[in-house]
């Protein structure tokens, strides 16, 4: 029987990372949680053990259950009824097997009925989820919004709601409006103080609110009368008991069918507040984007796992010419480097998701007790780490999720194009992921801070320290030269101390960055498990160094002189 978990024994391999230690013991806290709770684990091997399980149980419910409903899901998708949404048929079924196999509140601690799983594994669960169904994922992956409110509620709002996810119940985070998408000091929503009742009262409209009609919504609302920025936004925790608000409308989409997108009608509707006021947007929305940009990264590494797949398959049923398609080099030459970008994205994503984990597991003991000097240093390294590379892990992985699903079309051929193929609804369902929670474009403004301060330089040198395999030292020294190449265009951009100059030369240095970090990522990991990694290692590297190249050249004959070639007329001409 089909497992997407134990189908694919790369992911076990990033489950055994030499950081995991440091991340279970952190987050179980030297295991007091085995006096209290029985299936709390007792060391680091138990804990990984129950990791296993629990990806084991997931993968047989993705491919076995969610899988199977996906192109159901796919043609029904959600609709409206009486101002309410309802989900398609077949995802009430995953909605139920995934409650049913214990796969709510994985983050939450125990003390709330959760699994306290870190989150790298959460990740993982979210690969496999989305490698099923990606609709479906954003459904079930948007309980981690709890872990904002975790993070900031207060106890009473932890013990009053962090349960019922813990139980399935749904989330969302609603935050854009009609004329308020990227730009979130826009936010309009009002939120007064209703004194008589003790309560906040939310009206307005939100737009585009992913599973919009969910049980518990985490609201971004203008609180502070007369502001028109962001120090005037507080975050609120919606029930959707309390009533107050409708769904006007449901969006028709290229892809994702089965994550409804909703338009929300809020009127005089009840809230709490979550956290303190004026901290909406400047501290609890950006801890919800980065949590929900990794769930991104891992949505995106699952479509391209599966679009691998689905490429691989029909390429060795498919004859051409008397023989297997996939004996031609122009059809493997696209599938290696499609399982290149697949490994590299991955080993990236994971990468990320250790330096979240052992930030975040620290801030959680802070809460408790004063952190030693030490641990202080940790916390700063890894959340400085965490910053830099989420944007990176979510803007890569979500490009090369739309490289793979177009490329498993291209492989098809004409039966790419037709709706019996699933590749063709991996690639409508891939093209959000670069746009929704930050455009890549809004990824290389997010990261370009780390390009000229020389974080990713400082990462890179320290990587290029690391112990190959003898047999990848041509690699090695390959990828060392693609880093002075680096080096040297963002020193070019620097020494012009041209702003606009270095806005149009971002995208090139991120993706420099992210092409570097990503080889050296699986070096390191093909000296870990040669027969895993090797071929995509060589073939990445290959791939990497045209990308590095491509845009040194572009860098290195960028001037201010050209800063007007670029720029558009009102006719959308050159001026």
């Amino acid at each position: 029987m089909a497992n997407y978990y134990s189908d694919h024994p790369e992911l076990e391999f990033h489950l055994h990372h030499p950081l995991m230690k440091r991340i279970v013991e952190l987050k179980e806290r030297n295991y007091e949680d085995a006096k209290t709770y029985e299936d709390a684990p007792v060391d680091y091997e138990d804990a990984i053990e129950n990791y296993k399980q629990i990806l084991e149980i997931t993968g047989d419910v993705a491919a076995n259950i969610i899988e199977p409903n996906s192109e159901d899901v796919d043609l029904e998708g959600p609709h409206l009824e009486n101002g309410r949404m309802i989900y398609a048929s077949k995802t009430y079924e995953n909605l139920d097997a995934t409650r049913k196999a214990g796969l709510w509140g994985i983050s939450m601690p125990r003390r709330y009925g959760g699994l306290n799983i870190p989150n790298t594994t959460f990740s993982m669960l979210s690969e496999v989820i989305s490698a099923a169904d990606a609709g479906f994922q954003n459904v079930w992956s948007l309980q981690s919004c709890i872990d904002t409110l975790y993070e900031f509620g207060s106890e009473e709002q932890r013990a009053k709601y962090i349960p019922r996810i813990c139980q399935g119940e749904t989330m969302s985070m609603d935050l854009t409006e009609p004329d308020a998408g990227s730009d979130l000091q826009r936010v309009m929503l009002k939120a007064t103080y209703d004194e008589k009742e003790d309560c906040w009262r939310l009206n307005g409209v939100k737009r585009f609110i992913t599973n919009g009609d969910s049980d518990i919504h985490l609201v971004l609302a203008r609180s502070e009368e007369g502001t028109t920025d962001g120090r005037g936004l507080s975050m609120f925790i919606y029930d959707k008991r309390q009533g107050g608000v409708n769904v006007r409308h449901i969006e028709h989409k290229l892809g994702i069918h089965g994550s409804p997108t909703c338009e929300l009608t809020y009127k005089n509707a009840k809230a709490e507040l979550c956290g303190s006021t004026r901290l909406g947007l400047i501290k609890y929305v950006m801890a919800l984007m980065n949590g929900a940009r990794l769930g991104i990264a891992a949505q995106s590494v699952g479509v391209e796992q599966e679009a691998y797949n689905e490429g691989l398959k029909y390429a060795k049923e498919r004859a051409q010419f008397g023989q297997k398609i996939i004996e031609f080099p122009a059809v493997y030459d696209m599938l290696a480097t499609m399982k290149a970008k697949l490994d590299a994205g991955r080993s990236l994503l994971y990468q990320t998701a250790r330096y979240v984990d052992i930030y975040k597991a620290l801030e959680d003991i802070q809460r408790d007790r004063k952190l030693e000097p030490e641990e202080r240093a940790e916390l700063k390294t890894y959340t400085r780490l965490a910053d830099a590379f989420t944007p990176l892990a979510k803007g890569m992985n979500s490009e090369y999720a739309n490289q793979n699903a177009y490329d498993a079309i291209s492989i098809h051929g004409g039966s790419g194009f037709i709706m019996e193929y699933k590749s063709q609804r991996l690639f409508r369902d891939a093209r959000i992921f670069s746009i929704y929670e930050g455009t890549t474009q809004l990824q290389v403004v997010a990261a370009i801070r780390y390009v000229m301060n020389g974080t990713y330089l400082s990462c890179i040198r320290e990587m290029e320290q690391e112990t190959v395999n003898p047999q990848l030292e041509g690699l090695k020294a390959r990828v060392k030269a693609m880093a002075d190449q680096y080096e040297a265009a963002v020193a070019k951009i620097k020494e012009a101390g041209n702003q606009t100059l270095q806005d149009l030369a971002a995208r090139h240095l991120y993706e420099m960055a992210a092409d570097i970090i990503m080889s050296q990522l699986l070096l390191i990991d093909a000296t870990r498990n040669m027969e895993l990694f090797q071929k995509s290692a060589k073939v990445y590297v290959n791939y990497a160094a045209a990308e590095v190249a491509k845009h040194a050249a572009f860098v290195d004959n960028l001037d201010e002189a050209d800063i007007e070639s670029y720029r558009q007329d009102d006719n959308g001409e050159t001026a």
